[in-house]
């Protein structure tokens, strides 16, 4: 990498680092918001509403909850930037830990529904670009913009309701199927814990419980794909150096999905990291409606319950990834077309 190039990624994780930083300023002072003195912050960490005082003077001591705000804050980003979330007063374990637990299984099911929707979004854009102001790219244009315009939950209850229920083809609930025992936690994922036991059966049951909110993922997020690809490709198909590639006498197939979708692929860069980390926040309603417990189950269980401990953890975590999504999306942009990088 050249200087100019080093200096980009540089400033850019300035940039990443300063968001953090203000994200988790603004989560702190909300808590203060609702809980503006000691007893009642007390309460919110204890995760129980109906604490005596003699159970929550430890936890002011123990949080430094009586100390004035700028030092309460300053405390609050030491233990976030080393990873103490604090304790689950539900659980009774350290919030970082059962994030270690939950995040993985919903990392599964989104990684595999965002690049389902990148192979269909660009192959289905190309065709779309292939065959524009026709018949096939209106239709193509009303499927991405129905699945684009339908919001998530609407989608996973419909799938629910047809395939799981009335088809009875897949499983309507759960991660795996509850009889099940657990495969020991070697590789951090279910799916390849179950495949380094060579647990056959507990692999199947994941898979079947996957492909509903899998696909879930995929349709939501295929039509911007879609329509980014279609887009990116007209442009690129509008260029001289691409009708000079036609004029070398490369069939005009080849040309499209050769050259032309190579080139458009670039600007996709930017949303398909994005749309990975978009889909985390997004699997919270998809993990509530089909019971899938990660992430967004553990968070839905923490709204129920009161716990505030988990929803903080939580919410940092997802945004910290939405943050670092778009700290590689501005670097891989900058390494892939230079003129970012002089801006």
């Amino acid at each position: 990498m050249d200087a100019r190039s080093i200096t980009f990624v540089i400033r850019r994780a300035i940039y990443a680092v300063f968001t953090l930083f203000i994200l988790v300023v603004l989560i702190f002072s909300l808590i203060h918001i609702i809980a503006p003195n000691p007893i009642a912050l007390a309460k919110i960490y204890s995760g129980s509403p109906h604490a005596t005082r003699s159970q929550l003077l430890p936890i002011i001591k123990e949080y430094g909850l009586d100390l004035p705000v700028y030092l309460q804050v300053l405390d609050y980003m030491k233990l976030v930037f080393t990873g103490n979330f604090g304790i689950d007063p539900i659980k009774d374990q350290p919030v970082i830990h059962l994030i270690a637990i939950y995040l993985p299984r919903t990392l599964e099911f989104v990684l595999t529904g965002i690049i389902l929707s990148v192979i269909i979004g660009l192959f289905t854009g190309a065709y779309a670009a292939s065959k524009r102001r026709k018949p096939a790219d209106s239709t193509v244009k009303g499927i991405y913009l129905a699945t684009w315009a339908m919001p998530s939950f609407l989608l996973a209850a419909v799938f629910q309701l047809f395939i799981a229920y009335d088809l009875k083809l897949l499983p309507p609930v759960h991660m795996v199927n509850p009889t099940l025992s657990t495969p020991p936690d070697v590789l951090a994922f279910p799916l390849l814990n179950a495949l380094w036991a060579h647990d056959w059966t507990y692999a199947i049951s994941l898979i079947h419980h996957m492909v509903l909110p899998t696909i879930t993922v995929a349709v939501i997020s295929f039509g911007v794909i879609t329509r980014l690809t279609r887009s990116t490709m007209l442009d690129v198909m509008e260029t001289d150096y691409f009708r000079l590639t036609l004029m070398k006498g490369i069939g005009r197939r080849k040309a499209i999905y050769g050259v032309a979708l190579r080139n458009a692929a670039i600007p996709l860069v930017t949303y398909i990291v994005l749309a990975l980390a978009y889909s985390m926040a997004g699997a919270v309603v998809i993990e509530d409606i089909f019971s899938y417990h990660g992430i967004g189950y553990y968070i839905v269980q923490a709204v129920y319950n009161l716990d505030y401990t988990a929803l903080l953890g939580t919410t940092i975590i997802i945004a910290l990834a939405i943050i670092i999504a778009n700290l590689i999306a501005d670097v891989l942009y900058g390494v892939l077309d230079p003129r970012v990088r002089l801006e």
